[in-house]
This record gives structure tokens, C-alpha cells and sequence, in this order.
């Protein structure tokens, strides 16, 4: 046997002597029990690693307060942000008889374009952002868009303000 097939034989083996082949139960999904031939009253079931649990998606609610003449056609809004727990989500509201729905993200304090949709709702003036801060975009069937910067400042509770594409322009309260 030559040095490169004995070192490649050697390296199986030892990657392999660590690995434990069980046989699960088609029916259940566990590991069958095993019953040890030194002391046959001893039963050992093996259990499979647990997997982490699964982050839950959190369902934060946002009342949109009409800013302008545009804003009350359509009245008080109510939108819905459904955080998957990853930095992303999805964003939904009513808007005239028309469902917006699309996307929310959330961003760093080093996003360059937070704080546009702040200025072009409640106007220019110097703002001192605290909170976890995101982005909501929805679009319509009608061809109607919706801008949102918001800041998340507790559990379920911030501010933010929204624009459509129609000039309507909205104050946003997270919270109960």
C-alpha cells in the first residue's frame, strides 16, 4: 500500500470513528430503543439533537393620522408591519378602497435616505432619531405607492410618518 492510500485510508478512518448511525422509527420519528447485551435490563434510547426554535414573526399595528387635505379623503388608516424576526418583513394598508401592500425593512443608523419622508411630511427641521428605525413601502392595484419611515422606540410602541404617491401625507403611531 503506498504512503498517499494508507494517509487517505487512515484519514477515513478517523473522520468516521466519531459517527454513530441510529435507526429511527418510521411511524414516530425516533430513535428505536436499544437494549444493551452486558446488561439487558438497561434501556438506552438516543434522542436526535433538538433544533432551535423557530423565531416568531411579531405583529406590530400603526394608526395613520391624515396631515393634509389629500390625507383626509381617505381618512384614519390603520396598517399592519409583520416583522419575521430577520431584519425584513411585510407592510400592508387600506388606502381608498385599494389594499398597498409590499415590504418593511429595517435599517441602521448609517441608512443615508432615513429621515427624506420625515422632512417631506412634518416638514424641515433638524431631528434627533432615537429607536430602532425602518422603512415600509406598499403599492397598490390602482398604482398607488406608499413611503414610511418609522422608529420602533419600545416593545410594540414608535412614531413615524408616511407619504403617497398622490401627495397624502401621514403621521404614524405604533402601540396600543
Amino acid at each position: 500500500m503506498s504512503r498517499t492510500a494508507f494517509a487517505a485510508a487512515l484519514t477515513a478512518a478517523t473522520a468516521l470513528s466519531a459517527c454513530v448511525v441510529l435507526p429511527l422509527d418510521p411511524q414516530t420519528g425516533q430513535p428505536y430503543v436499544h437494549h444493551s447485551a452486558q446488561a439487558p435490563h438497561v434501556v438506552t434510547v438516543m434522542q436526535p439533537p433538538s433544533m432551535p426554535p423557530v423565531p416568531q414573526q411579531v405583529v406590530l399595528t400603526a394608526r395613520l393620522y391624515p396631515l393634509n387635505a389629500q390625507a383626509n379623503k381617505a381618512g384614519l388608516l390603520t396598517a399592519v408591519v409583520v416583522d419575521h424576526q430577520g431584519g425584513r418583513g411585510s407592510f400592508t394598508v387600506g388606502y381608498l378602497g385599494d389594499a398597498l401592500q409590499g415590504e418593511a425593512t429595517r435599517v441602521d443608523a448609517g441608512y443615508a435616505a432615513f429621515g427624506r419622508v420625515h422632512q417631506e411630511v412634518l416638514g424641515p427641521t433638524t431631528r434627533a432619531f432615537s429607536g430602532q428605525r425602518g422603512i415600509a413601502n406598499g403599492f397598490g392595484g390602482r398604482g398607488i405607492n406608499a413611503q414610511c419611515e418609522y422608529l420602533i422606540t419600545g416593545p410594540g410602541i414608535g412614531t413615524g410618518a408616511c407619504l403617497f404617491s398622490d401627495g397624502a401625507k401621514y403621521q404614524m403611531h405604533f402601540g396600543s
